[in-house]
């Protein structure tokens, strides 16, 4: 016999789905935000947290929590919009997810079942942060942090990364294939694979790192390619997007969603780190490479694109935004979803041509204060002319 509270909680829930979103007053012309979240915890389905038997269940206890829903993974197939969330229960476990809207800024609904991978990796502990990439060869790829703990060291904390990839033709038949290799790169996190074939191969954006935390010699988003997807082999990894001293890139940096095509360049949106007093802080920030050679940046525009706004600054990962999902329509809409504190998810919308303009009109960041004051100085003075 189903419990009485189950109902109280599903209207909650349909409540919330069924909420409608909109435009925030932000502005800055290059994007615009929203007033709500896309997905919090509390979407989580009833069925998927507390055993619904009154007998089994008296006092309808919470029995597996969620505690957070973050870094998805996005498509648009069918003519709707799907997110593949990271799902982290209350054991600090990440699993997968498909959530699926009609717009793609709301209504956002889980399927009945998580998503269940072949589980191939005896050692893998923990999944997280799949980027979702249509490729031409007709498969939809998922790379994700595959982490394990290290084995050959005594502190509990200490783990590796690899990136996990598997494939799928509809987000519900998935196949496990083997994990990257990148034999110059003792681990991989933040890895995303480009959605056409280059020089006939597979083209793969990385993040070189020495350890689970620190990148250590790796210095920024790395570019490789493989023939063989399967058994995907990296020998050589080229830094395309560097760490840079006093900017967002300066602790760590690293791939966000897949890259979209253009019609100038392949438009990148990565994160970028930067330590503080408080923390590590994520922010996003955008480059453009050539459409012949994506391994070739083009457009580096100044300064952050996206940092967590208001309520976004507060959750289990303080000040953090991070993405791993964006979708580009063929109308030139592109939706960029992000997750802000490791806690929930958001949308920003935008366009190809807005996101081409701030990329090539936008300046290059002079590296030193006194050259940024003088760029300042310059804008300031077109525009006082203006204002005559």
């Amino acid at each position: 016999m189903l419990h009485k509270q189950y109902y109280i909680e599903q209207e909650k829930l349909d409540h919330l789905i069924a909420r409608r979103n909109q435009k925030s007053s932000f502005y800055n012309g290059i994007y615009d935000r929203y007033e709500y979240p896309v997905l919090t915890r509390e979407f989580a389905p009833v069925h998927w947290r507390y055993d619904l038997n009154e007998e089994t269940n008296p006092y309808f206890m919470e029995r597996l929590g969620i505690n957070a829903v973050m870094n998805s993974g996005a498509i648009y197939m069918d003519g709707k919009y799907y997110l593949v969330v990271r799902v982290e229960g209350n054991d600090r476990k990440s699993f997968f997810a498909v959530a699926e809207s009609e717009t793609g800024i709301d209504g956002f609904h889980f399927w009945d079942y998580p998503v269940v991978l072949p589980d191939t990796c005896p050692e893998e502990t923990n999944v997280y942060d799949m980027r979702l990439t249509q490729h031409e060869d007709g498969w939809i790829y998922g790379l994700f942090c595959s982490e394990s703990k290290d084995r050959e060291n005594t502190d509990l904390s200490a783990a590796v990364a690899e990136s996990g990839i598997v494939r799928t033709k509809d987000l519900k038949t998935w196949e496990r294939l083997d994990n990257l290799k990148t034999l110059r790169s003792p681990q991989q996190r933040n890895v995303a694979l480009h959605p056409e074939f280059v020089d006939g191969k597979y083209a793969f954006y990385t993040r070189p790192m020495d350890g689970f935390i620190e990148t250590g010699s790796g210095g920024g988003i790395g570019f490789g390619l493989c023939e063989d997807i399967t058994h995907a082999v990296i020998d050589e990894e080229k830094i395309i997007s560097k760490r840079i001293y006093h900017t967002l890139t300066e602790s760590k940096n690293g791939a966000g969603a897949p890259p979209i095509k253009g019609k100038k360049c392949w438009i990148h949106i990565s994160h970028g780190v930067r330590n503080t007093a408080a923390g590590l802080r994520y922010v996003l920030y955008v480059y453009g490479t050539e459409l012949e050679n994506p391994s070739k940046v083009i457009a580096e525009p100044s300064g952050v694109f996206l940092v967590p706004l208001g309520n976004e600054r507060v959750g289990d990962v303080s000040n953090v935004v991070f993405t791993n999902g964006a979708i580009a329509r063929e109308n030139g809409d592109i939706y960029i979803y992000y997750a802000s504190c490791d806690t929930r998810m958001h949308v920003a919308t935008t366009t190809v041509d807005k996101l081409e303009d701030y990329l090539f009109s936008t300046p290059k960041d002079p590296l030193r204060s006194a050259d940024c004051v003088k760029q300042r100085c310059e804008l300031i003075g077109r525009n006082l002319e203006l204002l005559k």
